[in-house]
Parts: structure tokens; C-alpha cells; sequence
């Protein structure tokens, strides 16, 4: 998923606070109308603010010290608690969510008061949409000119996707939700309001399914993007007594902490002062290249032959 900066955190608490409030309103309005949308919804936010609140404890765990048992630091537990909110997702929205809108089309019930429901939908969609223009704006520097599609799949900041597709997510749940209702009130049938169930069962499925691969491709170590690879090679072979990239080795420990090992062939002669001289410089070079390096390791070789 490219490491940038953006700040994330903003995201989080504007997502936290706006889902924290359309929770109360979504259940006020499931309890008064009977919607199975609207209950659907409420729990859709339920997970959504817990959510949010797993993501803030992943970032505060991983501004832990390095220490003995974890020398690379706790950067992992943005990863962890992300792809928890992948599963808490799924399980928590997705399958209740499913199970509801089974039972109400099997058994459709009369929604009660549908003024109440349009009411709080409507104002649940205005919540949702400053909520997710905020995670917007903050991802709109690290996605660059690529597309959000090309930004989910290739950031390795976890938690901006996560916020992304539960904010979007939501506003096209709100959008059947509202259908749902709109339809049921039309047509006198309350099948619609359990199809209505479904559709934002499926959607948070679908979220989930996509949130689970790439947050677990990130836990699991992910490597540098092709245009930080791309920077580091040319930063090593920027002196001339670097003769050949051996090999080179990268992964994210962190959205910011980037590891890079390489191996590289030095100039036949050098004497051990030019070979430190020559590595501390390939070493600056690359934190220039690539500002998330945080650790370095270089591996100095001589390779007599080239055409070997």
C-alpha cells in the first residue's frame, strides 16, 4: 500500500467524532421507526466508531521506544490494529447486517414514523460527507495525481484507506438506507427496507474484503515502492566508487520507517578509510532519496571482474 506523510490522526478523530454522533441518532431512529435499514446503519456505526477508536490505540502503541524485545520499534501496530478493523468490519457490519435484512424480507414489518428516518439520514449524510472531505483533503497530498483506487492500493499508511472506504462506505450505505425507506413508504411493501438491509450488508462486505488484503499485505512486509527503489539505486551508484548494485532489500516496518539493505560492489583499491568514507555518504544519500529510511545497512563487496 507509498509511504508519505499526511496527517492521518485528523482523519481518525474528524471520522470518530461525526460517526460517534450519527450512532446515537441512527438507534433513536431505528427504535422509533422500526427501519431495519436505519438499525443496520446504527450498527454499521457502531463498528465504524469503534473503528476509529482501534486505529487511534494502533498509534499510540506504535510510538512505543524501541526496546530489547522489539530493537525496530512498534511502527507494526498500525498495521495490526488496522487490519482489526478490517475484520471488526466484516464480522460486525457485513454479516449483522446480512442476518437482519434476511429476517425482514422474510418477515417484513410496517416502518413507523418515516419522517423521523429521513430526517436522521439526512443528516447523517452531512455528518459523513465533512467526515470523509477531511480524510480527502489529508490523503490528496500523498495520492498525488494517481487515482484513489491506485492511492488504497499502494500507500503504505494504513489508516488513511481504512477511513476512506468506511466514510465512503457509509455514504452510499445512507444512500440505500434511504432508498430502502423511500421505497417502502412508496410501495406500502416492507420488503424494500430488508433489500435496502442487504444492499449495506454486501457494501461493508465488499469494504471489508478489500480493507483484510491490504492491511494484511502490510503486516505481513511490504517493500519500497518502484519510484523509492528506483531513488535508492540511483543514490548508491551516485559515486563512482560503487561500481554495481549486488542487491537490495527493503520493507515498510512502519507507514514511515523504512528498511534498507543493500549490498554493493566497491571499487577494486580502496582502502578501508575510503570504503567507511564512501558508505556513510551512500547512506546520506539514500536517507535523501527515500526520507523514510530510518534504517540503513550497507554490505561492501569487490568484485574484481564486471563482465563476470
Amino acid at each position: 500500500m507509498a509511504a508519505e506523510g499526511g496527517d492521518s490522526r485528523i482523519a481518525i478523530l474528524a471520522a470518530l467524532g461525526a460517526n460517534a454522533g450519527i450512532m446515537v441518532a441512527k438507534f433513536l431512529g431505528a427504535f422509533i421507526t422500526g427501519s431495519s435499514s436505519m438499525l443496520a446503519e446504527a450498527v454499521h456505526s457502531v463498528a465504524d466508531t469503534g473503528n476509529e477508536a482501534l486505529l487511534l490505540v494502533g498509534r499510540k502503541g506504535a510510538e512505543q521506544r524501541p526496546d530489547t524485545l522489539h530493537p525496530f520499534g512498534y511502527s507494526r501496530n498500525r498495521y495490526f490494529y488496522s487490519f482489526v478493523v478490517a475484520l471488526v468490519l466484516f464480522t460486525m457490519g457485513c454479516l449483522f447486517a446480512v442476518n437482519e435484512a434476511i429476517h425482514k424480507i422474510r418477515f417484513p414489518e410496517e416502518i413507523s414514523s418515516p419522517a423521523v428516518a429521513f430526517v436522521i439520514l439526512g443528516v447523517s449524510m452531512v455528518l459523513e460527507a465533512a467526515s470523509f472531505r477531511t480524510a480527502r483533503k489529508q490523503s490528496a497530498p500523498l495520492k498525488g495525481k494517481h487515482s484513489w483506487w491506485h492511492f488504497i492500493r499502494n500507500t503504505r499508511n494504513p489508516e488513511l484507506p481504512v477511513v476512506l472506504l468506511e466514510d465512503a462506505g457509509a455514504l452510499t450505505g445512507l444512500v440505500f438506507a434511504l432508498g430502502g425507506v423511500s421505497l417502502t413508504v412508496l410501495t406500502g411493501n416492507a420488503v424494500w427496507d430488508g433489500i435496502g438491509t442487504l444492499l449495506i450488508g454486501l457494501l461493508l462486505g465488499v469494504n471489508a474484503i478489500v480493507l483484510i488484503i491490504e492491511t494484511k499485505s502490510l503486516l505481513i512486509g511490504e517493500g519500497a515502492t518502484a519510484k523509492e527503489g528506483t531513488a535508492i539505486h540511483a543514490a548508491l551508484l551516485a559515486d563512482p566508487r560503487i561500481l554495481r548494485v549486488i542487491r537490495v532489500q527493503t520493507q515498510y516496518l512502519g507507514p514511515e520507517d523504512l528498511l534498507v539493505n543493500a549490498k554493493i560492489a566497491m571499487r577494486p583499491g580502496l582502502d578501508i578509510a575510503e570504503v567507511g568514507e564512501a558508505i556513510d555518504a551512500a547512506d546520506s544519500r539514500i536517507r535523501a532519496a527515500a526520507p523514510n529510511a530510518c534504517t540503513v545497512y550497507l554490505e561492501p563487496d569487490v568484485f574484481q571482474d564486471l563482465d563476470s
